[in-house]
């Protein structure tokens, strides 16, 4: 991808300020825990919530960790490409678009939505309309679930995107009245128009000579890496990992081919009205 370093508008540093407190876990029981997470429908990071009380260790940098260069670059990526993709959006929705941030976050935060930790991945809140999003989840993108790259990356962010927009719309809050799991519920249908959303965006960004106008532009092979992505969180994969075996009548996101089906939609089409889905039975 081709991209600038811009003003750091579209973000929300709280990297040496996350306070989340849980139970202490290595990096694998994280990823087990966030794995079960979101494929079985239950919060099991409550489990690891304690009571005032008691005693406990806190997950949180609290400006203990320095960022490194790297880090650095990996910020002004996130807001280069919240940056696009909302400009993006302001030109297809008009008015009806509103502008959010990414709150960037070391380990664990206390969201509007609740408490998280870096496990839980990156997530939308409804009720402050921001996007979360600890930078380490993407290198376990790279290293745990085998997609690596730039533009993998982005469609982590515009997926995430396209939940604020969904919820501008009203199409969460009718989905949500849905409490199902499962194939064929409000929940899959949602993550999966979120995928073909993300998929817009990147048909606007695969547009020549957008680089030179100050956006974001991509390059040969940045599409594949945004579905070996795709593939790579598939309910059914995920599973596969967690417990050895898929349980569809758990599916929260949608299959690994349910998921590349839907961003390609979105990316080959890049209009809006090709990522509709039927609210009627929720």
């Amino acid at each position: 991808m081709r991209w600038s370093p811009g003003d750091r508008g579209n973000i929300e540093d709280m990297r040496g300020r996350t306070g989340g407190r849980v139970a202490t876990l290595g990096i694998g029981g994280l990823l087990l825990v966030l794995a079960l997470s979101w494929l079985t429908g239950t919060d099991l990071f409550s489990l690891l919530q304690t009571s005032p009380d008691q005693s406990i260790d806190t997950v949180g940098s609290s400006g203990s960790t320095p960022s490194t260069p790297a880090e650095e670059r990996t910020v002004d990526f996130v807001d280069a490409v919240m940056g696009d993709a909302q400009k993006t959006w302001s030109q297809l929705l008009g008015s009806r678009y509103r502008p959010t941030r990414v709150v960037l976050f070391r380990d664990a935060i206390d969201s509007a939505c609740g408490s998280a930790v870096s496990a839980t991945g990156p997530f939308y809140c409804p009720s402050d309309q921001k996007i979360y999003l600890d930078l380490g989840f993407f290198d376990e993108l790279s290293q745990q679930f085998g997609a690596p790259g730039d533009f993998a990356q982005a469609y982590v962010i515009t997926h995430e995107l396209g939940h604020h927009v969904q919820n501008l719309l009203g199409i969460t809050e009718i989905a949500q009245q849905d409490r199902r799991s499962g194939p064929n519920s409000a929940s899959v249908a949602l993550e999966l128009q979120a995928d073909c959303l993300a998929g817009v965006w990147g048909h606007a960004a695969s547009q020549s000579g957008r680089f030179q106008a100050g956006g974001v532009e991509l390059e040969p092979g940045d599409a594949e890496e945004a579905l070996r992505a795709a593939a790579s969180i598939g309910d059914d994969r995920l599973q596969r990992m967690a417990t050895g075996r898929v349980m569809p009548e758990r599916f929260t996101h949608g299959t690994s081919a349910q998921r590349v089906e839907w961003f390609r939609r979105g990316m080959e089409s890049g209009r809006p009205e090709a990522c509709s889905i039927s609210t009627s039975s929720y």
